[in-house]
């Protein structure tokens, strides 16, 4: 017996093939960190692309993490400490300055690598869907990698001039947090910036260099006046720098109140940040 089989209409098969339509966000306040989560691999490769670039064909490799901040350090040293004798709250020179530019080379590095990464995947932005936030936080976590290098000289140089940490070391991580926080809130506003205008990337050197001498690096807190204290600590990199120092050396008294202006400033950036370039995230692929 021969079984019949019923003709099913090509029109009723293309109806049954599921369609997915990729729209633009409708709020762009909603925290996106549901789909941040569902792209997590994605990230994952990303920090680790950034990684293998930095490093690829380098005469001296991640040598370079320690390098940066050990000469810098130095010439910190000699020319703010031994020449123009600026205190450093009874610790040695070395420390002094290290543990400000551990901060702010990690700070510096990664606002200059978030600041490009739209223009700089401008090809993988107008091929795929993607949240586009993972760029600039992709960018902000790989340099995290030269931070923990950096960081083993810092203990080096610690146990050369006696300094043991104590118990404040403990709150590392949360200062630490604060940085990645702020590195991440800056650099999704020059990032989305950045993709409409190009010049940002040439304004991004004067900016670098004016904060740095507008934070607590070459100079303790302390020599700015009491009653413009609460301003300064509207730099959010102000109570980054002093939460590392005083963590680590435990010298003198918590900066509390530096560290809450600081911190309630880095989440004021941050949301706005986000907000921004989700707002932005809609034309990106158009304007890039």
């Amino acid at each position: 017996m021969s079984e019949t089989s019923a003709i099913v209409p090509e029109s009723a098969l293309l109806s049954e093939v599921p369609v997915l339509r990729i729209v633009p966000p409708g709020r762009w306040w909603i925290l996106p960190f549901g789909e941040l989560w569902e792209y997590r691999e994605l990230v994952y490769f990303l920090v680790w692309r950034d990684i293998k670039v930095r490093y690829k064909q380098t005469a001296v490799g991640a040598a370079w993490a320690v390098l940066q901040p050990l000469l810098t350090m130095a010439v910190f040293s000699l020319f703010f400490g031994r020449l123009a004798h600026i205190p450093s709250e009874g610790l040695p020179y070395a420390v002094f300055y290290y543990t400000a530019l551990l901060p702010w080379m990690y700070f510096a590095a990664s606002l200059q690598n978030a600041t490009v990464t739209i223009v700089e995947n401008q090809r993988l932005i107008t091929k795929v869907y993607f949240p586009r936030l993972a760029l600039p936080l992709s960018a902000v976590l790989s340099g995290l990698v030269d931070f923990g290098i950096s960081f083993l000289m810092l203990l080096v140089i610690m146990v050369y001039y006696g300094i043991r940490p104590g118990i404040t070391m403990l709150l590392l991580p949360a200062f630490l947090l604060l940085a990645v926080l702020t590195a991440l809130g800056v650099g999704l506003w020059l990032a989305a910036l950045n993709a409409i205008y190009r010049d940002v990337r040439y304004v991004l050197p004067f900016l670098v260099q004016f904060w740095l001498f507008a934070s607590p690096i070459a100079y303790p807190t302390s020599l700015v006046p009491e009653k413009w204290r609460w301003l300064y600590g509207l730099n959010p990199l102000a109570g980054v720098i002093e939460g590392f120092r005083w963590s680590l050396t435990g010298h003198g008294d918590p900066p509390s109140r530096l560290i809450l202006i600081s911190s309630a400033t880095v989440l004021l950036i941050l949301l706005s940040g986000i907000a921004y370039f989700q707002k932005m995230e809609t034309t990106i692929a158009d304007v890039v």
